[in-house]
């Protein structure tokens, strides 16, 4: 399934070690203003080589559109963007061909399909996700014309350090940018830093949790029973290969709550649709299974082998992960956004 969304469609494509990878949308109304230059700001907020929080593998990630736009407005027709590969250094993964790397999706998609790319884990290769960031792009500029809507993200926990400086109805984007961990709280970000670096030193990697609040959502979003908007976001949050788990409002803390109180809280989704109060959701993203320790791996003929794995891979995931799951939320939204020709013709009056 390579494909998001019915009506406002994704679909990616491409391997991290290929020639290039792309999305393909359709769906997306014609007179859309979007610019090549607002694609690649997204880009470069996901791309490598950004800090020491991120791979050394520096690509430049820049894209290019074949098709769907002209004259800095999109026609209605399929969007077409692609971003070549440029550093791929292959040869430091040759080595995966006869082992499958613990945490990651080798053993699974070589007993699956009987044939795999090896090279840094191909198609289920995080880099996959830029692909998701420029359909994104396209989706936040839908939202922002229809009803001034606002995804913002943050890194709120990052290798066991908590922000607690920031409200999360208020973001600060302009901070959340200025530090590499993307963390709205500046004091928690210096310690983020720190703790990150530690890790690296120790040759470890660490995970962490990002927050997204939506503002200014359009009511009543979602379908009843099997299209809850919670259960959509979820889905396409959880598509995220490092997401471990999906909260919104106050979440698993519902449990010692009383009905007296949880009815009184707004948390922007009611009976599985949107009220246009803020949405806060709460992701946890694992550590980067990729470390350069020794470790016991499992081999296509069944033995076990000790190996450490080479290549250029980032100590944590969060802070690269801010503006993938931005665009998931975005995606999702504008999917729901475009499900009637009403709504469509809303969006570009």
């Amino acid at each position: 399934m390579n494909t998001f969304g019915r009506n406002f469609r994704v679909t990616t494509f491409g391997e991290s070690h290929g020639v290039a990878l792309g999305a393909v949308i359709d769906g997306c109304p014609a007179g859309l203003e979007i610019s090549t230059e607002e694609i690649q700001a997204e880009l470069n907020r996901r791309k490598p080589g950004q800090s020491a929080m991120a791979t050394p593998r520096i690509e430049k990630d820049q894209v290019e559109i074949l098709s769907g736009i002209f004259e800095g407005k999109t026609i209605g027709t399929p969007i077409a963007c692609i971003v070549r590969n440029q550093n791929q250094a292959s040869k430091d993964y040759d080595f995966l061909k006869e082992v499958f790397r613990p945490g990651h999706a080798d053993e699974g998609w070589f007993y699956k399909y009987e044939h795999r790319d090896h090279r840094g884990g191909g198609r289920s290769s995080g880099r996959e996700t830029l692909a998701r960031v420029i359909g994104g792009t396209f989706a936040k500029k839908i939202l922002a014309e229809n009803n001034a809507t606002q995804i913002i993200a943050h890194v709120s926990s990052l290798a066991g350090v908590d922000s607690c400086d920031i409200s999360h109805a208020d973001f600060d984007t302009a901070e959340i940018e200025k530090n590499p961990v993307r963390c709205g709280d500046k004091k928690a970000a210096e310690k983020m830093i720190e703790a990150v670096i530690d890790a690296k030193r120790k040759s470890e990697s660490v995970g962490g949790e990002i927050t997204i609040c939506i503002k200014n959502c359009a009511k009543y979003l979602g379908t009843p029973v099997f299209g809850k908007i919670e259960g959509e976001l979820a889905r396409g949050i959880m598509s995220c290969g490092a997401v471990r788990s999906f909260e919104y409002g106050i979440g698993s803390k519902a449990k010692h709550q009383v009905g007296s109180m949880q009815n009184k809280r707004k948390e922007g989704i009611s009976g599985g649709l949107t009220t246009g109060d803020d949405i806060i959701i709460t992701v946890s993203v694992k550590p980067t299974p990729s470390i350069s320790q020794k470790q016991k791996a499992n081999t296509p003929n069944g033995e076990i082998s000790d190996f450490v794995i080479g290549g250029r891979h980032d100590p944590t995931i969060p802070p690269r992960l801010v503006p993938v799951l931005e665009s998931m939320v975005a995606m999702t939204l504008a999917d729901f956004l475009l499900e009637s020709p009403d709504r469509m013709n809303q969006v570009f009056r």
